[in-house]
């Protein structure tokens, strides 16, 4: 990378980091701390709560990466950080769960995935797009382990007000970060994007291939999370020390990311992005053979799945973002990026409805067999996938 491009890079995986470290540190406590309020004695109330984040988010990224093809990448990330930072102060000061509710609302509305993702592929060269990719997707996994391990500890004493208040503290640092550390922005977008372009992308089939696959990939892992803490517990690990196996887990399967960039630069970029989406499948299998024993679940046997599962979900969130970003014209990138995010968004929320529900309905072995299938229907949905030109 260019001394420009390392720049980019990690400021813009900072301002991710940052955002996703305040939403990380809510979703552990957040059906517990909930049940305090007025109105939280209803579950289905407070898992609408917690999931209407991902709902408005889904239904804004598109237009927040049109607007940033229209108006300019920095602008929109400011406005989304600024909502944001505001929905995470109304839910700070929130008397009642519906109060919670209306905050988790405003906070989705701040989309800036899309924007974030095509300022970044604006900024790299296409030979170095993955690595820059796969900061931000580092970023995120080493903050979903750090709020594992900070939210038990900081919540007995600031409460989960606190916790909304120090989200919205940490989107106001984000915006610091765009308007004094992110490189300026290339002039690409003075004018809006031509129809035709737009349609172009709505029905690029490769485009569909990604946008699908990261929706079944947040499905699943949504999904999957129903369940996995259960399975620790059984395996004997106490709620409070699961940080201690995902932790290493995440660590390591950074190493995986190494031998990604490595496969790139020979060529075989298609071969690691259905590689890892077997390894995904593996793991599927495997958790549903757990359940399906009936037998206390092996505590090594989840760690070695999770570590594969980590190692298989960091290569395709560097991967995919990637080919997007190459695939779709650099006028209509953010509105690529847009359709990419609201497929992740939306996946967000099918696997948290879907796998509670399937949890109930036939449980983890009805849960991980319905995971198992939609990976193996991904995987052959992405067979014919084609690469886009060498860098």
């Amino acid at each position: 990378m260019t001394a420009l491009e390392r720049r980019s890079s990690t400021s813009l995986a900072l301002i991710f980091a940052l955002r996703m470290l305040g939403l990380f540190l809510v979703l552990p406590v957040f059906a517990i701390e909930a049940s305090h309020y007025p109105g939280g004695d209803d579950p289905a109330l407070v898992g609408l709560a917690l999931g209407m984040y991902g709902l408005t988010q889904a239904f804004l990224q598109l237009p927040l990466g049109m607007a940033s093809d229209r108006f300019g990448r920095k602008r929109i990330i400011v406005l989304g950080l600024l909502v944001f930072a505001a929905g995470s102060f109304l839910a700070a000061g929130a008397d009642s769960l519906m109060g919670l509710l209306w905050g988790r609302v405003l906070q989705g509305a701040g989309a800036v995935s899309a924007a974030v993702t095509a300022l970044l592929a604006d900024q790299t060269r296409d030979v170095v797009r993955t690595k820059a990719m796969a900061l931000i997707g580092g970023s995120i996994a080493l903050m979903f382990a750090l709020a594992l391990v900070a939210a038990p500890l900081l919540t007995p004493h600031i409460g989960l007000s606190g916790l909304f208040a120090l989200t919205g503290v940490l989107a106001l640092a984000g915006v610091a970060v765009v308007c004094w550390w992110v490189p300026p922005e290339p002039t690409l977008h003075q004018e809006a994007p031509a129809k035709g372009r737009l349609a172009d992308v709505w029905r690029h089939p490769d485009l569909w291939r990604l946008n699908l696959g990261v929706f079944a990939l947040h499905t699943v892992q949504m999904a999957m999370w129903v369940a996995v803490p259960a399975l620790l517990v059984q395996a004997g690990l106490l709620k409070g020390e699961h940080w201690q196996l995902y932790l290493p887990a995440v660590l390591v399967s950074f190493l995986c990311l190494g031998g990604l960039f490595a496969l790139e630069r020979r060529g075989h970029l298609r071969a690691a992005l259905l590689g890892a989406i077997a390894l995904v499948l593996l793991v599927q299998l495997g958790l549903a053979g757990v359940a399906a024993s009936g037998q206390m679940p092996s505590l090594w046997l989840l760690g070695a799945l999770l570590l594969l599962f980590f190692c298989g979900f960091n290569v395709l969130e560097a991967s995919q973002p990637s080919l997007v970003s190459r695939l779709a014209p650099a006028a209509t990138r953010g509105a690529a990026l847009g359709a990419y995010n609201t497929l992740q968004s939306l996946g967000l929320f099918a696997g948290g409805a879907l796998g509670g529900a399937l949890l109930k309905a036939g449980g983890m072995v009805c849960l991980f067999g319905a995971t198992s299938l939609l990976t193996l229907l991904w995987l052959l949905w992405s067979g014919s996938i084609r690469m886009a030109p060498r860098p």
